[in-house]
């Protein structure tokens, strides 16, 4: 299924208590993150103090929501050493946390023992999965959702076994 940002903006809107991201992968070839990924390599950092140079729209998504009480997690399954787009990723992660999603880091090697998807999933008040289809470079290829309560329920026991493992992202250093 082909899904716009405004779809997936309307859908974490409509989110009453929880948004859990689990994200399994150590490099994306996300559109929007080229541009700054190159400049990351070239030795650019985020600024803390400087908001107005990292604040963009997913953020104010992200404040919108959690004002209203959603909880929104995200874990990060990652290898170790981490590439060079995790070593990146880590390095913006502050702008989430400061917008209100809570972050957390898991060594790969520390979930063998884990029945985990196939994919990354988005998984809405315990009811609703998106599964994120990405291609073999990381690029975004497709949306599955499903209703399905046995696949949300394995989808909410595999993000709680993460989460539980996982390191808080100001624990967890690159």
């Amino acid at each position: 299924m082909s899904q716009s940002l405004t779809d997936f903006s309307d859908l974490i809107r409509s989110v009453r208590e929880s948004a859990v991201h689990l994200e399994m992968r150590d490099a994306y070839g996300v559109e929007n993150e080229i541009e700054g990924f190159a400049a990351w390599k070239k030795g650019r950092r985020l600024n803390p103090d400087d908001r107005s140079s990292w604040w963009r729209p997913w953020l104010d998504l992200v404040q919108e929501v959690t004002a209203k009480g959603v909880v929104i997690r995200r874990a990060r399954i990652v290898s170790e050493p981490v590439s060079d787009y995790i070593a990146f990723e880590h390095s913006g992660t502050f702008t989430n946390v400061v917008a209100g999603e809570q972050i957390r880091w898991l060594p790969r090697r520390m979930t063998s023992d884990l029945a985990l998807p196939g994919n990354d999933f988005w998984l809405f008040d315990g009811r609703l999965v998106q599964f994120n289809i990405f291609d073999g470079a990381g690029r975004w290829v497709y949306t599955d959702q499903t209703e399905d309560p046995a696949v949300a329920a394995h989808c909410a026991s595999a993000f709680d076994a993460v989460w539980e493992r996982g390191i808080p992202h100001e624990k967890y250093t690159v």
